[in-house]
Parts: structure tokens; C-alpha cells; sequence
């Protein structure tokens, strides 16, 4: 799994491009985001890479959880978002059931 660090200061274009590539490399990609604005920076970039895989068939699904980390020896709380390709229920390439 992939992980991508993404800060307040982060392009979400840059970012979408990276978890688009690495979703259609076949890899899940895993985003970390300390602090409101760099939330707000990945969420856009989730949003955004949706945009780019939509209209080749590809779905993503994305799965927000928290995460303890240590950063200058002080603990903080990351979110993390997991993303990965959506597969519908049923099918073998992820296209609709038939």
C-alpha cells in the first residue's frame, strides 16, 4: 500500500494525479493528514482523482479512520484515508451485473 502525506500547503491537483496513477498501477493508496487544512487538501484531492478514473470504468471508494502518530516526539492525531477501486458485488471486472 502506497502512502501519500498531504499538508495544508499541498497541491490536491499534484495529489490526485499520484493516487490516480497508483490506483491504476493497481496499488491501494493510503493518505495521512495532520490539521484541518491538509484534511481539507486531501479531501479535495480524493474528490479530484474520482474526476480523473471516473470516465475510464474506474470507481474508488475511500474509508476515513485515525491514526495516533509522533511528530517532533509530540503525539498527534492523523486522519488516514484509505483508497481503493470500488468492485461491484457480482461482477468480475467491475462493470454491472448482469
Amino acid at each position: 500500500m502506497g502512502c501519500l502525506k498531504v499538508s495544508s500547503k499541498s497541491s490536491p491537483a499534484s495529489v490526485a494525479g499520484a493516487i490516480a496513477g497508483m490506483i491504476k498501477d493497481g496499488v491501494a493508496v493510503e493518505i495521512q493528514a495532520v490539521g484541518a487544512g491538509a484534511v481539507n487538501q486531501a479531501v479535495k484531492a480524493i474528490a479530484i482523482s474520482r474526476g480523473f478514473l471516473s470516465p475510464i470504468g474506474i470507481e474508488i471508494v475511500c474509508v476515513p479512520s485515525f491514526a495516533d502518530i509522533v511528530i517532533d516526539g509530540e503525539y498527534r492525531t492523523a486522519i488516514r484515508f484509505a483508497v481503493e477501486p470500488r468492485y461491484l458485488r457480482g461482477t468480475v471486472d467491475g462493470g454491472e451485473a448482469r
